[in-house]
């Protein structure tokens, strides 16, 4: 939509409005997956309003909770998008720069993400693959000791979240960017799970050191079935328009065991049937 197709911008006060339309409330611990595009509407500030509404919606004690992810940061034999050649992984694995919480930028997050990360104030996990960013009271718990093993499973900031009750909330993207999702796939058991070797550059007292650890091999394919399925099953899920980007707001612990036991049924058979999708608020 261009800018002459719309009658008003999208405002910070009307981001705020939304948000505090679909739940978010003060206090919150919030992850946030987000397309600054789904907003389809000009909006003042642009990614820095969207991180400012955002920050007063959850208010001071609230914390706000992005992904850092760095996927570029990997072993290349696993790379498929696209694939480089052979003779070249051992120059990938001696050349690529170290991960830098600082410095290293985030990849395929979106440009709310990374704007996040890149301001003053913002703390970041320490895993070079799958960190995240946060800012606020509970921001240096949730990010603490982000374990290089299975880096979205019990030793991650999504535990974290998990602990501390937290919520997912989906601007604009659907659940296959639903991170907490993974951690459902660490916990969850089936048959055949697949562990992958994986590494990437981190700085080892100063040296820079190709590091390896181990890591499932994730599978999201199903991630829009399960989430939307929750979303089916739960009241206390609550959705709605902010200009025209879909805002979910859903608790992550209940989503996560929901997950957990979705997975689990499947591989067995005995999934349960689903209701209908409750209504979209449409919020103005």
């Amino acid at each position: 939509m261009s800018i002459y197709e719309q009658e008003w911008p999208l405002t910070r006060a009307d981001i705020v409005k939304g948000l505090q339309g679909v739940g978010v409330r003060e206090g919150m611990t919030l992850l946030v997956h987000s397309s600054m595009k789904s907003f389809n509407r000009w909006i003042p500030g642009k990614s820095q309003a969207v991180i400012e509404a955002l920050e007063e919606a959850i208010g001071p004690q609230g914390t706000l909770v992005m992904p850092a992810q760095t996927a570029d940061l990997s072993e290349p034999s696993h790379w498929c998008r696209p694939p480089v050649p052979e003779a070249w992984w051992p120059i990938i694995r001696a050349e690529m720069p170290p991960y830098r919480t600082d410095l290293t930028a985030t990849r395929g997050m979106g440009v709310v993400a990374e704007c996040f990360r890149s301001q003053d104030g913002t703390l970041r996990s320490n895993h070079p693959q799958t960190s995240f960013t946060a800012r606020g009271p509970l921001a240096e718990t949730i990010l603490r000791e982000h374990g290089l093993d299975f880096g979205l499973g019990d030793q991650s900031p999504l535990a974290r979240i998990y602990e501390h009750g937290g919520y997912v909330l989906l601007l604009g993207v659907d659940h296959e960017s639903n991170t907490s999702l993974h951690l459902a796939e660490n916990r969850a058991s089936w048959p055949g799970k697949r562990l992958l070797q994986q590494g990437a550059p981190i700085l080892v007292d100063g040296v820079r050191q190709w590091v390896e650890f181990e890591e499932f091999e994730y599978d999201d394919s199903d991630f829009n079935e399960i989430g939307e399925a929750f979303e089916r099953m739960h009241p206390d899920v609550r959705s709605g328009r902010i200009g025209n980007c879909l805002a979910r707001l859903l608790p992550q612990r209940e989503l996560v065991d929901f997950a957990i036991e979705r997975m689990t049924a499947r591989s067995s058979g005995t999934e349960p049937k689903t209701k209908e999708a409750p209504p979209i608020t449409e919020v103005q």
